[in-house]
C-alpha cells in the first residue's frame, strides 16, 4: 500500500499517527557532544533551582555544560573564569580543532553496541546545538562561520552503526537558538527563550533540516526551543519529512515564529515577562512543571525535561534528562553528582506507566570521544534490568491507572499488554508478602524472568502477593498476572 501523502495543513498533519515502533520502544539514548564537550565545564546544581534562586543570570550559571559559549561571555561567571585560567584568550571557535583531534579515538560501532546492550531501542544525536556547530559536513554553509562544521560525518557514521544494531535513529536540531547568528549574551530565561535569530537564519535552518532529512532519513526529528520560520513554512517542512519518512515522528518543540514572539524580542517586553516569570517560579513549589514545552498545532509526542506527568496521558510523550544534571559532559560532576541507577529506573518505570518513553542522555568527553565510566555503568545496569524484565516494558501500553501503593506508601507501577498486567515493585523486596492497597486482580501470577509462581490473596480492598521463595536482591522486580480480571 502506498504511504499516505500529507499536505502542509494542520488537519492533514494531525492525521499522521504516532508510529507503533515509537510507542513500543520505551527507551532511547540522547547524545550531546560537540566543541562544548572539550572544556566540559559548568557549575554544579539543578536547572530548576538555578531558575528559582538566581533567575537574573540563570542562563549564565545553570548546570548545562553545552551552554559554555554563552556563559563565557560574562567575565564574572565561573565558566569565564575557568576559561581564562585554562585557555587564556582563546575564542570558543578554538575548541573545533581540539574536538576534531579527539575524533581520532571515536568508534561509532562501539557506542552503538553499548546503547543496544543497554536495552535502548533508538538513539537521538545532537546534530547542531545552540553553538551552531554542525556534526556533519553540511553543504548549507553558515554565512557567519563558513567552516563551522565537522569534516567527518559524525551523524552519518553513527546512523549507520546504530541501524546496524537494529535500533532506530533520530536527529536533534537547535532551531530556536544559534549563537553564530545572534551573539548577544542571554542572561535570563526570557532572554534565552526569545533569542531566535531573524534575517537569513530561518531559511538557513529550513535548508539544513531538509538536508538532514534527505541525507539521513531520521526516524525522529527532534527540534529544540522553537522554530524560526512561520507556520506555513513549518507545515511544508513537516509534510516533506513525512513524505521521506512516513513512519517518522516529530517532537513538540516547534513553536513557530509569530508577531507575539517578535514583540517578545523587544527588551522592555522581555523585562516585564522576566519579572512575571520570576515571581511565578518563586511561588511555584513544583518548579519543574514550568519546564514543559508549550502546546503547538502539530506534534507526535511531547518532551518534558527532567520532569514527569502526574497521570496517565492520552498522547505519547518522552521524558528527557541527563544521567547527571547536565546534558553536555561536565567535568565537575563526580559519582555523587549523577543520579543513581535506582532513581533513573524509577523515572523510567513512572514514564512507561503513564504512556511515556525515557530519552536518557549521555555526554561524551570532547578530548577523547569517550563516554564517562559513571554514565556507562548506569547504561549497563539498565541493560541488566531490561534483560530480565523487558517483557514488562517493550510493546506495553498504560493500564487504567499508572500506580497503586503498598501499605508502606511506596509506588507499584503498572503496564499492560494483551491479557497480562505487569506490576513493577518498589525497592528490593526480600520475599516477604507485599500488600498493595486498593488493587483487584485475579489470574496466574509469576515473577519475571523465570516465571516462578506467586500466590495472590485478598484482604478487603487490598491485594497481597505471597512469594514462594526469597527474592534475589534485585531492584524493582516485576510480577506478571496473566488471564486476569482486574480493576
Amino acid at each position: 500500500m502506498e504511504p499516505k501523502a500529507y499536505q502542509p495543513t494542520q488537519e492533514s498533519l494531525n492525521a499522521h499517527p504516532v508510529p507503533e515502533w515509537f510507542q513500543d520502544a520505551k527507551f532511547g539514548i540522547f547524545i550531546h557532544w560537540g566543541p562544548y564537550s572539550v572544556p566540559g565545564f559548568a557549575p554544579l546544581g539543578h536547572f530548576a533551582e538555578t531558575l528559582k534562586n538566581d533567575y537574573d543570570r540563570a542562563m549564565l550559571v545553570y548546570p548545562y555544560a553545552e551552554g559554555y559559549w554563552n556563559a563565557m561571555k560574562d567575565p564574572a561567571t565561573p565558566t569565564a573564569q575557568y576559561h581564562k585560567a585554562k585557555y587564556g584568550d582563546m575564542p570558543y571557535q578554538g575548541f573545533k580543532r581540539m574536538f576534531t583531534e579527539g575524533l581520532k579515538n571515536w568508534d561509532p560501532s562501539a557506542w552503538a553496541r553499548v546503547f543496544s546492550e543497554a536495552g535502548a531501542q533508538y538513539v537521538v544525536i545532537v546534530s547542531k546545538h545552540h553553538d551552531g556547530f554542525c556534526l556533519w559536513p553540511t553543504e548549507v554553509k553558515n554565512p557567519r562561520e563558513p567552516n563551522w562544521f565537522s569534516e567527518r560525518d559524525i551523524v552519518g557514521e553513527l546512523a549507520e552503526a546504530v541501524r546496524r544494531e537494529g535500533l532506530r535513529f533520530g536527529i536533534y536540531y537547535s532551531g530556536g537558538i544559534d549563537w553564530t547568528f545572534r551573539r548577544k549574551m542571554s542572561r535570563t530565561f526570557m532572554d534565552y527563550s526569545f533569542s531566535t535569530p531573524g534575517g537569513d537564519y530561518p531559511a538557513y535552518a529550513d535548508a539544513q533540516v531538509r538536508e538532514l532529512i534527505k541525507r539521513y532519513r531520521p526516524d525522529i526529528l527532534w527540534n529544540d526551543i522553537c522554530w524560526p520560520g512561520g507556520r506555513d513554512a513549518l507545515f511544508r517542512l513537516f509534510a516533506y519529512y513525512y513524505e521521506v519518512v512516513p513512519d517518522g515522528a516529530v517532537n513538540d518543540r516547534w513553536k513557530h515564529s509569530t508577531s507575539i514572539g517578535k514583540l517578545m524580542g523587544l527588551k522592555p517586553v522581555r523585562a516585564m515577562m522576566d519579572a512575571m516569570v520570576k515571581r511565578m517560579i518563586k511561588k511555584n513549589p513544583d518548579i519543574h512543571s514550568a519546564l514543559a514545552p508549550p502546546s503547538i498545532p502539530h506534534r507526535d509526542f511531547a518532551t518534558p525535561e527532567y520532569t514527569q506527568y502526574r497521570e496517565v496521558q492520552a498522547h505519547s510523550w518522552e521524558m528527557t534528562r541527563g544521567i547527571g544534571n547536565s546534558f553536555g559532559y561536565n567535568r565537575n560532576e563526580r559519582e555523587a553528582d549523577y543520579a543513581s541507577f535506582e532513581d533513573l529506573l524509577s523515572d523510567f518505570a513512572d514514564a512507561v506507566s503513564k504512556n511515556g518513553n525515557l530519552l536518557l542522555n549521555v555526554g561524551p568527553r570532547g578530548e577523547d570521544a569517550q563516554i564517562p565510566d559513571e554514565q556507562l555503568s548506569r547504561l549497563s545496569q539498565f541493560g541488566n534490568w531490561l534483560k530480565r524484565n523487558g517483557e514488562a516494558v517493550y510493546g506495553t501500553r498504560p493500564w487504567t491507572r499508572a500506580e497503586a501503593v503498598t501499605e508502606t506508601g511506596e509506588a507499584v507501577r503498572f503496564t499492560h499488554k494483551g491479557d497480562k498486567l505487569y506490576l513493577m515493585l518498589p525497592g528490593k523486596p526480600d520475599g516477604s508478602p507485599i500488600r498493595i492497597k486498593g488493587l483487584f486482580a485475579e489470574g496466574r501470577a509469576s515473577l519475571l524472568p523465570d516465571r516462578s509462581p506467586i500466590s495472590i490473596e485478598r484482604d478487603g480492598e487490598d491485594l497481597i502477593l505471597v512469594f514462594a521463595r526469597r527474592l534475589d536482591d534485585v531492584f524493582m522486580p516485576v510480577v506478571v498476572i496473566e488471564h486476569e480480571s482486574h480493576r
